[in-house]
């Protein structure tokens, strides 16, 4: 869209008149002149008939005649009808002009209004090409100005609609999948269509697993559709972020010894204080940890790193497991994205995470962003250490 304003901006030309224009112009000039004429001949005859019969303003106007005679040092005024020929010649061409300017400013307008005909008609990518001097100059640079912001907000509104789209399709499949196992299943189970009791615990197993993914889902979009919301209110209050990473390595040891994987706390401090929502980050943190244990492929170690700096507080979630391509980076915190389809179908995930990772942490103020190498896979997160002119409640700890 900015190359084609570009182009129209490239493109500033002086308002061309069509045929139909002139010929309206040059008949404005004839019908001015003839009218001019008519009413200077009728002045003239008025003037004369009040100066002959006016003893002394005949005497004032053969005045003014001889002081005109004597500037200009020319006989056009030899004459009193001569005189006022040419101050009716200059008034005359003043007003000619004044109305070829009236008239060709109404056609400049008239063009300029059939363009925005144009532009609403749908088309929003064309904007007013014209060059011109004065106030409508200004009145196309501000018609331009409007047409960018409605085709920025149109522009915007398709891209909201485009992903609500898009967040329909993705939430119908990812609930239709296991909605399909669960009937299906109890389906057979309705139907006694099982040969023992360890077939029918199997099939009751598996939908109940089913059911739980799509609780898991619908708990994230849920999550996601309100972190999302600008009124979301976040509960801040002062706590120690070493504190409550280290409760969070506790928390998903057992997990991680299942896998063969060690998790570590690495912090340059031993207490950090800083103010957030600790229900809101530690979903953040669940949802990073989680990721590292489900995704981190070959993984035999996750490292949670906290350094504090003067403003702010760095916590960086890492695992060594098999690098993210170069090309997913940026397409991680897109909502229901997976870096490898084949395997998400495997291992259960939503896609919902890091999206909702993401509007937490922007919440706060802060921003996350992923690297990935051969040695390490990398989220890291930037947050305030203080939030200002935020009421904190009173500081509470993770038991």
């Amino acid at each position: 869209m900015q190359d084609s304003r570009v182009k129209q901006n490239e493109k500033r030309k002086r308002i061309t008149l069509t045929s139909k224009e002139i010929s309206e112009l040059l008949a404005e000039v004839i019908i001015t002149i003839v009218l001019l004429l008519l009413l200077n001949v009728a002045i003239m005859v008025i003037l004369s008939a009040v100066i002959e019969n006016s003893p002394n303003l005949e005497g004032a106007v053969w005045g003014t005649k001889n002081v005109f005679m004597e500037q200009l040092n020319s006989d056009i005024f030899y004459s009193g009808r001569n005189f006022i020929f040419p101050v009716f010649a200059i008034i005359d061409a003043i007003i000619v002009y004044w109305r070829l300017i009236r008239r060709y400013r109404q056609m400049q307008m008239r063009h300029v209004i059939s363009e925005l005909h144009y532009i609403a008609n749908g088309n929003y990518d064309h904007r007013i090409p014209f060059e011109l001097k004065g106030d409508l100059s200004k009145v196309i640079l501000s018609i331009n100005a409007l047409v960018d912001s409605t085709a920025a907000a149109i522009e915007d509104e398709r891209e909201i609609e485009k992903s609500k789209d898009e967040l329909i399709t993705n939430v119908s499949h990812d609930i239709r999948t296991p909605l399909t196992s669960i009937i299906g299943y109890l389906g057979l189970i309705e139907d006694q269509q099982y040969h023992s009791e360890e077939d029918l615990k199997k099939y009751a197993h598996i939908a109940y697993t089913k059911a739980k993914q799509m609780k898991y889902l619908v708990d994230d979009l849920f999550e996601y559709t309100r972190v999302r919301q600008p009124s979301v209110p976040v509960n801040y209050t002062s706590f120690d972020m070493i504190q409550l990473i280290e409760q969070l390595a506790v928390d998903f040891e057992l997990e991680a010894d299942k896998k063969g994987i060690a998790i570590n706390v690495i912090s340059n401090t031993e207490h950090l204080m800083m103010d957030g929502d600790t229900d809101k980050l530690v979903r953040v943190f669940n949802n990073l940890l989680t990721n590292a244990l489900k995704y981190g492929k070959g993984a035999n170690q996750v490292v949670i790193e906290a350094l504090e700096q003067p403003n702010e507080v760095v916590i960086t979630v890492k695992n060594n497991g098999t690098p993210i391509p170069k090309e997913s980076l940026n397409q991680l915190f897109d909502r229901f994205y997976r870096v490898d389809e084949s395997r998400s179908q495997e291992i259960s995930g939503t896609g919902l995470g890091l999206a909702i990772s993401q509007n937490i942490v922007g919440l706060h103020g802060g921003y996350i962003y992923a690297q990935s190498n051969d040695k390490w896979t990398s989220f890291i997160i930037h947050l305030p250490k203080k939030q200002q002119g935020q009421k904190l409640k009173n500081p509470k700890t993770r038991n």
